[in-house]
């Protein structure tokens, strides 16, 4: 073979490796939502095809990390807001979709006491600052047999943008008129008890984790998976058959097979109803389910990353929802929804 033969060859070969990168030379970045990391640090353990990097620091923070173009993905528990989808919108084309369903779980640092039960209104007076010892006798009516002991309540919350809140403050606005009236929901709101210097902030679920195991008489929220990780005590919540249930995989599963949720197209993300999932029918059901959603557009400038994000969604919503792929404390969607975002996001 000739010389120029071999250089138009090599050069040939050159502009073909370049125009075909491949993705495990790309680097995918998240971040947002404590509340499926767990789930999250699982797939992407498992997903071997591309280096993925997430951070969790909150639904809030992740929506400002994707909204400033700092991230490729972002994960947020509620549904974006109307108006941050229009600014979105704005700069391309969103895409939002549920990616796991999981629980928010209350549990308590009571010690001698293992089990303990509390209604939906009760959470709130607590979380408001009005029931201030744990045997005051609306916690004692509902545990006659438990050994509550005369020590203040120590009440633990998220410091920052947070999903979990967001789901969690929804349930006590459905709980309790007055919480709605007073307190209302969101990813921030502000803590009646911090005003009596029985509040606590913890910064991401894990923050609220720790906080809570360092100080004895505490309760506050967090994902079920912490609990599993942590070995913390749950609260047995009433649910809407007037049944006491603490959170499993059985109860989350029956929550979710007795609510009509609709999820929008993955177009219209910000009509999603987070309320839809919160205290559901049956028996069995636990009252604080929610979906936990990823964020992407659907197009992006760098055509290999974009490759790359596609098929790191694609497995999710296959492989990642099987079994041996869901941490325990998590539930994978329903089939038919999985089908149906596959098909929206045109990866089947």
């Amino acid at each position: 073979m000739r010389r120029i033969e071999k250089i138009v060859i090599l050069v040939l070969i050159s502009i073909t490796i370049a125009g075909c990168t491949s993705t495990n030379e790309v680097t995918i970045i998240g971040s947002g939502a404590t509340f499926p990391q767990p789930q999250i640090e699982k797939w992407i353990d498992s997903y071997k095809n591309v280096r993925i990097e997430y951070t969790g620091k909150g639904s809030g923070g992740g929506q400002n990390d994707f909204k400033n173009g700092l991230v490729d993905f972002a994960c947020s528990d509620p549904p974006l807001k109307e108006s941050l989808w229009r600014e979105l919108e704005s700069k391309g084309q969103p895409l939002q979709f549920p990616i796991i369903v999981g629980a928010v779980v209350v549990v308590h640092n009571i010690p001698g006491v293992d089990e303990l039960k509390l209604t939906g209104d009760v959470v709130a007076d607590i979380f408001m600052g009005r029931i201030e010892y744990w045997d005051d006798e609306r916690i004692v009516s509902l545990n006659p047999s438990a050994n509550l002991p005369h020590e203040r309540i120590i009440v633990v919350h998220r410091s920052d943008s947070s999903g979990t809140t967001s789901v969690f403050t929804e349930y006590l606005s459905l709980s309790s008129d007055d919480w709605a009236e007073k307190v209302g929901s969101g990813k921030t709101v502000e803590w009646p008890v911090d005003e009596t210097g029985r509040g606590i902030g913890g910064k991401g679920n894990q923050g609220v984790v720790t906080a809570i195991k360092n100080n004895r008489y505490s309760i506050g929220y967090t994902e079920l998976a912490y609990v599993y990780k942590e070995n913390l005590k749950t609260v047995a919540l009433k649910n809407k058959a007037g049944k006491f249930v603490t959170a499993s995989e059985e109860t989350i599963k029956s929550a979710v097979s007795r609510v009509s949720y609709s999820i929008p197209s993955v177009r219209e993300g910000y009509k999603e109803n987070l309320r839809a999932m919160l205290n559901a029918d049956g028996e069995k059901s636990y009252p604080i389910v929610a979906f936990s959603h990823m964020i992407i557009w659907d197009s992006y400038i760098d055509k290999a990353k974009e490759r790359a994000i596609k098929d790191f969604v694609k497995w999710i919503l296959t492989d990642g929802q099987k079994d041996e792929n869901i941490v325990t404390g998590y539930v994978g969607l329903p089939n038919e929804l999985a089908e149906r975002l596959l098909e929206e996001l045109n990866l089947t």
